[in-house]
């Protein structure tokens, strides 16, 4: 017993500064402190997949899970990234946005987080949980959805996207990624004019950023996610009850279609993205994971190739 109010000393107050630096990001972006981030690595292309000198049948924006502290995705958010550009060559696809800075600042740049991943790495993760509550508490979140929505229609620009071509842009997250596509939608609206479809695969996420301006948004979901079902307990906005939350307005516009991804769990051996769980037909989770994404966005944008 004595171990608990000790955990609770050491852990309280780095929770507490955790919490007031989650939010200087979206301040310093908002006061204009510091420039965002435009550039990446030399050896790393701002999209990959579809010929650049041919315009695709869509691009694709990959918003990795609260893992996220680099350019390139999570190990299994790779899987998936490569999984999409393999199944899907007609797409261009990104995978460096950085949905849990507004600065658009990899973690793994920073020597202080660089110390933490060696020394405390469950910092990463709390750092990245922290940056999801900023992006759905009603105070920081229109300043939140503008620095990631604009850091995500300058990713775009700079893969090729021309504003006003009407190409699809599709969206697809995962886990707390959720939160970041959703607000992101109007600012990408706004600058780029493009038609927006949304994916998100275990989302995690408030239900209260308006998608008046979003095609569509398919939420891959399953039985035995719990995580994704707090966020369904702890946001009201996602409550039935309170209709006129923009989640449940988007609802009853029809925007909204589910599909269940059953057993899948939100994380491990057995997660949407694992290559190694098996499926009675011999696929695995990754593997249809991927093709239910591509199966979509080919109905969607008029690829015509497959169903879903």
């Amino acid at each position: 017993m004595t171990e608990f109010p000790l955990l609770v000393l050491v852990l309280g107050p780095v929770l507490l500064a955790e919490a007031l630096l989650a939010r200087y990001e979206v301040l310093a972006y908002a006061a204009g402190w510091r420039a965002p981030t435009t550039e990446l690595p030399q050896d790393m292309p701002y999209a990959r997949g579809a010929d650049p000198d041919r315009p695709p049948d869509a691009y694709l924006v990959y918003l990795d899970g609260i893992g996220k502290r680099r350019f390139r995705d999570t190990r299994d958010g790779g899987k998936l990234v490569e999984a999409l550009i393999g199944g899907a060559p007609e797409l261009r696809v990104l995978g460096q946005v950085q949905p849990y800075s507004p600065l658009a600042a990899p973690l793994v740049n920073r020597p202080v987080w660089e110390w933490l991943r060696h020394h405390v790495g469950l910092l990463l993760f709390l750092h990245n949980v922290m940056q999801i509550f900023v992006a759905a508490d009603h105070r920081y979140r229109p300043l939140y959805n503008r620095a990631v929505g604009a850091q995500i229609a300058d990713q775009l620009r700079r893969a090729g996207y021309r504003p006003g071509s009407g190409i699809p842009v599709v969206l697809v997250s995962y886990s707390g990624g959720a939160q970041v596509a959703i607000g992101a939608v109007p600012a990408l609206h706004a600058g780029l004019g493009a038609p927006l479809l949304l994916i998100t695969i275990g989302g995690f996420h408030n239900g209260a950023n308006d998608l008046t301006h979003a095609d569509h948004l398919y939420q891959l979901t399953s039985d035995q996610d719990w995580i994704e079902r707090v966020g369904t307990w702890l946001f009201p906005q996602r409550w039935r009850v309170f209709r006129r939350s923009a989640w449940n307005r988007a609802r009853r516009d029809g925007k909204i279609t589910a599909r269940r991804l059953d057993p899948a769990t939100h994380v491990g051996h057995n997660s949407y993205i694992s290559p190694a769980a098996k499926l009675p037909d011999g696929r695995s989770h990754l593997d249809r994971t991927a093709g239910t994404v591509i199966a979509l966005i080919r109905a969607h944008c008029g690829a015509g190739r497959t169903s879903p």
